[in-house]
């Protein structure tokens, strides 16, 4: 492993200077994903900027009708919380079911977005809901956060702050888990506020991403039935030794028909 420094901020200001100032410093959230990284030699930063010392970072709480839940909070948290589990009871369903017991106390709904694994939960909850990620330094909306395989819109010294979830009329979350990491092989995340549906796939291509068929048949009538004559394409899918393009492709609006049935129960 390199020799590399590591700083302890007080601020997201520090934080923020900290990284403008070393283009070779990484940010260091719950380190469930950056750590492993630097084991297999994939990464060579020059130091670590650990925001674990900024409670502004952590929490959850309601605003009006959104929830906004910081960067810093674990995935036990938000499993844990009385506010999401009330208000957006398939979140709390989502984070309970990320990894183990350790990555669940450890890992970060800030770290997790801004790594952006094309198997991770969270980026589904994300643009399923339609949330809007917070940074020290703008709003940026769902639809334009995801870019690519582990790529975002955040810029190299940008701090994710903050995620704040409209609240939904129903909504679920339903994966096929990959045995040993429990990493989603496909998952799902459907969401109806008035006649708006939303879709979002996490697992089954580069990043996260919206499905446009299944949410329009899901407009007409938000019911499993209305899914029943839908295919999707295994173009651009992942391919790996879990799961075939062709698998994916039929996960999703399996899954999907899963999860419309969990939120109207």
């Amino acid at each position: 492993m390199p020799n590399l420094s590591y700083h302890r901020p007080s601020s997201i200001a520090e934080a923020a200077r900290l990284a403008r100032d070393d283009p070779d410093a990484k940010l260091l959230a719950g380190g469930q994903s950056i750590i492993p990284s630097l084991k297999l030699g994939l990464l060579a930063p020059s130091a670590f900027i650990d925001l674990g010392g900024l409670p502004e970072l952590r929490g959850v709480r309601l605003e009006g009708r959104s929830l906004r839940i910081g960067a810093m909070t674990s995935h036990a948290e938000v499993a844990n919380s009385p506010e999401v589990r009330k208000h957006v009871p398939a979140l709390a369903h989502l984070a309970a079911g990320i990894g183990d017991r350790q990555v669940r106390n450890r890992g970060t709904i800030g770290g997790s977005l801004a790594n952006s694994d094309p198997a991770a939960d969270y980026p589904a909850a994300v643009l399923g809901l339609g949330a809007e990620v917070r940074t020290d330094r703008r709003a940026i909306p769902a639809d334009s956060f995801f870019k690519g395989l582990f790529e975002t819109d955040l810029g190299r010294d940008e701090i994710l702050t903050a995620v704040e979830f409209p609240l939904p009329e129903r909504a679920a979350y339903v994966k096929f888990p990959q045995p040993a990491s429990r990493f989603a092989l496909v998952g799902v995340f459907v969401s109806l506020t008035g006649k708006s549906v939303r879709v979002a796939v996490t697992g089954a291509g580069p990043c996260a991403f919206r499905v446009a068929a299944l949410e329009q048949a899901l407009a007409k009538r938000f019911a499993p039935e209305s899914l029943n004559d839908i295919t999707m394409p295994a173009d651009a899918l992942n391919a790996d030794l879990h799961g075939s393009a062709e698998y994916r492709a039929h996960l999703i609006p399996v899954l999907t028909r899963r999860a419309v049935t969990q939120a109207l129960a």
